[in-house]
């Protein structure tokens, strides 16, 4: 089975900073690129309307408006001087208002814009691009007014300039531009490497001390020394440690007891059948005391894996609503029989008691209470069960009328073995109860009943919180 490999940090900040860095300086290289030719076009406009004036000053016009005549004798080397460098080259054509050539390059086409309505400079001028000659340029077109003392028109002096300066001087200052950008976004991916780099220490640290403790080492984590962020992982770590830690104690516990606690009824199982096969005892006085036998280290097995059971249930996050009081009247139903027995007079009063707890611990504890006071309360004695709830908790008070338990015992009953009676029981049943309650954030208590003087039974409190919304 593959797994996806893991995400790096460092990675992801470098992608999520230096990509939407690099997004933005492509955006601005655009935005650079065309605000730069357009100031390069203005400037070099500026020359290509002096160039065109130069032009206009040297016309001559005979006659006057529709019948001016106009003539031009320009050489090309007038334009030399406005030319940049070797590689641009500039064009003239100067024609009258019917785009008669006077002068200039014929293949020129002759203008057909019109002057805009605000022109950029103080002039009859246009300026616009276009192909010549397989090549692309930069047109400026004068409207120049001519006089003369034999005559009065209008010339059109168009100046072609090619574009080869203008792109070479934009892409230089647009590469200048990219190359300061580019040692920008590599500072800040080389300080994103460091500041991760730096950050995650205190991480690699923690994960080194993690691979150098020793197996079964489940001690909390210290938390001297880091970082304020990384506060809430070490306290999480540490809780899921303090969990890992009391799992583990339990089931060393289960696993030390359940060898203990089975040992010695199966040594004793063991010694009856060897003495039934040696004849030592009747047959049938053999199999009723291996039936006994067999009986109570069912018991214990039962409440060994109940107790274990507590355990488990107290992991499970999806717990439902359950009734206090229907579990004690189903446990008080099953165990009628136990109770007919004794001819024991029984009571039982309970009201609706939601629990959010899971329904088999509720039956469990009934269950555990119930059977050990019907097992101390003698024959013709009384037992009442009761189920009360009041605004926040709920409260199930078991009273018999049995011997009681002295000081001494009382205060280690809720210890796993520790019965009253060793040959009726292995002790487990209010440690089961015991462990129950704590899962649930309730409180057991057992408390001596007093009459003229003398113990007049037992009596087993267990309070628990009732659920916030039972519906």
């Amino acid at each position: 089975m593959k797994f996806p490999r893991p995400h790096s940090l460092r990675a992801y900040l470098l992608a999520g900073i230096v990509v939407p860095v690099g997004i933005v300086v492509a955006i601005n290289a655009v935005g650079l690129y065309r605000k730069t030719l357009a100031a390069v076009n203005t400037a070099y406009d500026r020359t290509l309307l002096a160039s065109a004036k130069s032009i206009g000053e040297q016309l001559d016009v005979h006659g006057y408006d529709e019948h001016a005549v106009l003539r031009a004798t320009v050489p090309y080397s007038a334009l030399e001087a406005f030319e940049a460098d070797v590689q641009t080259r500039m064009y003239y054509r100067v024609s009258d208002l019917r785009g008669q050539l006077v002068s200039g390059f014929g293949d020129l086409p002759f203008w057909q814009g019109k002057i805009p309505a605000q022109p950029p400079y103080a002039a009859l001028v246009d300026f616009y691009d276009t192909n010549f000659r397989d090549m692309q340029v930069r047109v400026a077109v004068l409207l120049q007014p001519i006089a003369s003392p034999d005559g009065r028109g209008m010339a059109v002096v168009q100046v072609a300039e090619t574009l080869e300066l203008r792109r070479r001087l934009t892409r230089r200052i647009l590469i200048d531009f990219l190359w300061q950008q580019a040692l920008l976004v590599a500072v800040i991916g080389l300080v994103v490497v460091v500041v991760v780099q730096g950050a995650t220490r205190p991480v690699r640290r923690l994960s080194q001390e993690l691979q150098a403790r020793p197996e079964g080492d489940l001690t909390p984590l210290p938390a001297v020394g880091a970082p304020r962020e990384l506060l809430p992982l070490v306290d999480a770590t540490n809780d899921v440690m303090t969990r890992l830690a009391h799992l583990l104690d339990n089931q060393k516990r289960f696993v030390r007891d359940t060898s203990h606690q089975l040992r010695t009824p199966l040594a004793v199982l063991k010694a009856q059948v060897q003495s039934a096969l040696r004849g030592d005892v009747e047959p049938r006085q053999a199999l009723a005391e291996i039936s006994d036998t067999v009986d109570r280290a069912t018991v214990l097995a039962n409440q060994m894996l109940a107790l274990a059971k507590v355990e488990q249930l107290r992991q499970q996050a999806d717990v439902s609503v359950s009734d206090l009081a229907q579990a004690a009247r189903t446990m008080a139903l099953e165990l009628a029989p136990l109770v007919a027995d004794k001819d024991i007079d029984f009571e039982i009063e309970t009201q609706a008691a939601p629990i959010l707890a899971h329904e088999w611990m509720l039956r469990e504890l009934a269950r555990n209470l119930l059977h050990n006071a019907i097992k101390h309360t003698p024959a013709g004695g009384t037992l009442s069960v009761r189920v009360l709830a009041d605004v926040r908790t709920a409260a199930m008070v078991v009273s018999d009328s049995g011997p009681g338990v002295s000081a001494e015992l009382q205060a280690r009953l809720f210890q796993p073995f520790s019965a009253g009676d060793v040959r009726g029981g292995s002790g487990l049943g209010l440690a089961i109860c015991q462990e129950i309650v704590r899962a649930l954030g309730g409180t057991i208590q057992l408390e001596n009943r007093e009459k003229d003087g003398r113990v007049a039974g037992l009596t087993a409190t267990v309070r628990l919180p009732l659920a916030d919304n039972p519906g």
